[in-house]
């Protein structure tokens, strides 16, 4: 497998213990770790097996050392780091939710050194080099104009390298607000509807296929958490009419009954044969995970990205079934996991895939 390259930001990340409040844990401890949704996706990767190459903005301090070798020890490849005197390490605070209160996300991600980052300081065919594929997300051009051009030219030296690209699009309303005068949702559809003619593999939710391509599932109840899920295909062709150079599509399929209870599945559907394949399966029939006790659903679609990106480039992994089923069997245990990054190995994965969903000690 050549280097997949993941660009974008990476953050520290702020969370109260277990299921505290804000007003409950401040003034006092708050639990830090690194996260951010193109560098949860290699480092997903890399602890798959993957040869993972993320490449980011940060400042060159001790905070910055420190976020590089936590990637690094999980044997992400951060060679293409750029290290800036200027700008800062962004951060994000997470009020993880529980039963009917939901979570809570406040972003301090103003001038960070990926927001204030030209594209020309990338080496992008240093970047490339030995690489396999690139994976982008919306959520890094949300944070700046430089940080969408920066993304752009990404997709576009991937593009003229030959190198597939995916892209998560992502919508964040919180984060697209560097255009006065224009609504977040207007700006998202007018980056994306340029970066996406350089996609491969485009990923979204109900949601993102709403805000930002305007296409619509007839039928949903999303605050409900009731999704028409045989509407999906069509979603998924009407978005590769609008890009033709999109090959697949997926899409996630969450239904959420609570904060803690979400049942998780999805779609890829595949543009050369007009196909769609559901996973999980169930008698052939789909059925989604039923979670019921989420630890941690930040990341989550992260997760799936890399079990998606993942499958893909694994040749007994790659036909569309089997790839889907990957990528929704590595982000339900991601639920499991404290933190933005799947800690799950291929072989924990693939033993969900083949029906080992009980939960039994492992000895």
């Amino acid at each position: 497998m050549n280097t997949i390259v993941t660009f974008g930001e990476i953050m520290g990340r702020l969370c109260p213990p277990g299921y505290l409040r804000f007003i409950q844990s401040m003034p006092g401890t708050l639990e830090l770790t690194f996260a951010g949704a193109e560098a949860n996706v290699a480092a997903s990767l890399a602890i798959f097996g993957a040869p993972a190459r993320f490449v980011t903005a940060i400042p060159d301090n001790v905070i910055g050392d420190a976020c590089v070798q936590n990637l690094r020890g999980l044997g992400v490849d951060t060679s293409r780091i750029l290290r800036t005197k200027t700008g800062r390490l962004g951060l994000y605070f997470v009020e993880k939710g529980a039963n009917q209160r939901p979570s809570n996300v406040i972003y301090d991600r103003s001038h960070s050194a990926i927001a204030e980052t030209p594209a020309g300081k990338f080496d992008w065919p240093a970047i490339f080099s030995g690489a396999g594929w690139l994976h982008l997300t919306g959520i890094t051009p949300a944070l700046s104009r430089i940080a969408f051009e920066s993304a752009l030219a990404a997709a576009r030296a991937a593009k003229a390298a030959g190198i597939p690209v995916s892209c998560d699009l992502n919508f964040r309303k919180k984060l697209w607000q560097w255009e006065p005068g224009t609504t977040a949702a207007a700006l998202a559809r007018r980056c994306m509807g340029e970066l996406l003619p350089y996609v491969d593999v485009a990923i979204a939710n109900e949601e993102d296929a709403s805000d930002v391509l305007g296409i619509h599932a007839e039928g949903n109840d999303i605050e409900g958490g009731r999704l028409a899920i045989e509407r999906y295909p069509q979603v998924a062709r009407e978005i590769t009419r609008l890009f033709p150079n999109i090959k697949k599509v997926a899409i996630t399929l969450r239904e959420s009954i609570s904060a803690t209870h979400n049942n998780w599945g999805a779609m890829l559907y595949d543009a050369g044969s007009d196909s769609a394949s559901f996973a999980p399966l169930h008698d052939d029939a789909y059925r989604a995970y039923e979670i019921r006790n989420i630890v941690d659903r930040v990341g989550g679609g992260d997760s799936f990205a890399a079990g998606l990106v993942f499958a893909l480039n694994t040749p007994e992994l790659a036909a569309p079934q089997s790839a889907i089923a990957f990528a929704v069997a590595a982000s339900c245990l991601a639920h499991s996991i404290e933190g933005d990054f799947n800690f799950s190995t291929r072989a924990e994965v693939e033993s969900l895939m083949r029906g080992s969903a009980s939960g039994r000690v492992v000895r």
